[in-house]
């Protein structure tokens, strides 16, 4: 990896290069930041400020590559850079809170070998809650705002008063991580290729998350991503499914399982997506959910069920997982955010979006928790009930499952494998339909064969 010089002390830009896994070396540039525009846009400003900052740090090395940015926030027709010192920072802050304003960041790259030089910018709309006096004071006891353009910041507590913003997070942070890639991508240099796919779970500290009340499981839970950029992620890793798996070709199949899905998902608690229900042409008795509302069901194991109430019970156990969106929690968990960025560029055909969709899919088809499987059969119970379907035959294809279990050896990808033990799953419908309980439902009878864990 060629040497990487960031031409600024700031600290968020250095975590932010820490976290995207940059081996860089630090030196400051010592340009005197211009605060005035004259006569120059805002946008022409920052580029003129990056700028000069890169071409001062790359009169000092022999060769590599230089990165440079300078940020401000624009209120009506006043610029907020640095506050000289604490008093300037309070005033500067008091002033920008209640309202609205525009953060702008330029940003410089320079190849010192290939004697080239891009330089962008990055705008981002912030609207900032009132603050007191004695609130800014606390916050000033923990953030210090002396390094921070307008006095505040948004990745660590200055996010408690920030209510939305629109464009990019990173723009806010100090560094619009997308712009810098894409000047990357203009200058063919090839520092981030093989952090898109295996960059590790921290990255997500930094990412936007959007706390949402989940209603189906009752709790406050924290998304990185809209329901927009979910569905694209869906739409990235369907293209990869169905690329490895053939779709069957018989219409009456499709036009079945399309029609009890829509009947399910009239009912369901998420209906902001569009739902997408396929039938793959492959034996297993395995179905799948998806990011974004898309649900797979294999030929198996339609040709398993008895008829259109367990079919119906398959289909709105993946719609539930849809809904509680186990899916994205899942990947989360696992996969980077510049994995979800390149999941959601759906157009892409490159060699890293395949590979991270078929990563994602991986993750997926290998199986949810034992808790979300659970929510998802106490869920379908309830969507079928609701949609006119007879819940009971989601019992009753669930002792199918439990004896194909019994009987035949485990393969890979099949819709039990990392399901909970089948009694389990059979309670849990019971309660949801407020029947009885016998004692076998309280007792796990079935033992750990096939090399389940």
């Amino acid at each position: 990896m060629r040497k990487v010089y960031l031409a600024s002390d700031s600290q968020a830009r250095k975590k932010l290069f820490r976290i995207f896994g940059l081996r860089f070396k630090i030196l400051p540039s010592r340009i005197k930041e211009q605060t005035s525009p004259h006569r120059l846009s805002y946008a022409q400003l920052v580029k003129k400020n990056a700028g000069q900052k890169a071409l001062a740090v790359s009169k000092q090395v022999k060769s590599g590559v230089i990165v440079a940015a300078d940020t401000i926030v624009v209120d009506g027709k006043r610029i907020f850079g640095k506050p000289a010192d604490i008093r300037d920072a309070h005033r500067m802050l008091k002033r920008l809170s209640g309202r609205s304003q525009w953060v702008y960041t330029g940003v410089c790259v320079i190849d010192k070998d290939k004697g080239k030089k891009i330089t962008a910018f990055e705008k981002t709309k912030i609207y900032m809650d009132k603050l007191s006096d004695e609130e800014i004071n606390a916050y000033f006891r923990y953030v210090s705002p002396l390094d921070k353009a307008g006095s505040f910041d948004i990745q660590g507590r200055g996010a408690f008063f920030i209510r939305r913003i629109e464009g990019c997070f990173y723009n806010v942070v100090g560094l619009p991580l997308r712009k810098l890639y894409w000047i990357f991508k203009k200058l063919h240099i090839k520092v981030f290729i093989s952090l898109l796919i295996f960059y590790p779970l921290p990255f997500i500290l930094f990412s936007g998350c959007s706390p949402e009340y989940n209603v189906v499981t009752g709790k406050q839970e924290s998304f990185y991503y809209s329901t927009e950029k979910e569905v694209n992620m869906g739409k990235s890793i369907s293209k990869q499914l169905e690329k490895e798996y053939k779709l069957d070709n018989d219409p009456l199949v499709q036009d079945r399982v399309k029609n009890i899905g829509r009947k399910i998902v009239a009912v369901c608690d998420r209906r902001d997506i569009d739902y997408t229900f396929k039938v793959l042409a492959d034996d297993e008795i395995n179905a799948v959910s998806l990011p974004g509302g898309f649900v797979y069901v294999n030929k198996g194991l339609i040709d398993k069920v008895a008829n259109d109430d367990e079919l119906a019970g398959v289909l709105a156990h993946e719609a539930g997982h849809i809904v509680a969106r186990h899916s994205v929690k899942k990947l989360q968990g696992v996969m980077s955010y510049s994995v979800f960025n390149v999941l959601a560029v759906v157009t892409t055909h490159s060699a890293e979006a395949v590979a991270a969709a078929d990563c994602a899919f991986t993750e997926l088809i290998m199986g949810y928790s034992r808790e979300d499987e659970l929510l998802a059969d106490q869920l379908a119970a309830r969507y079928m009930k609701l949609a006119g379907y007879d819940p009971h035959a989601m019992i009753s294809f669930l002792e199918k499952l439990q004896e194909v279990n019994r009987r035949k050896p485990l393969r890979p990808k099949t819709y039990y494998k990392t399901h909970p033990y089948v009694p389990d799953r059979i309670r849990v419908v019971k309660q949801e339909l407020g029947e009885k309980m016998d004692f076998s439902d309280y007792i796990n009878i079935e033992q750990k064969t096939h090399g389940q864990e």
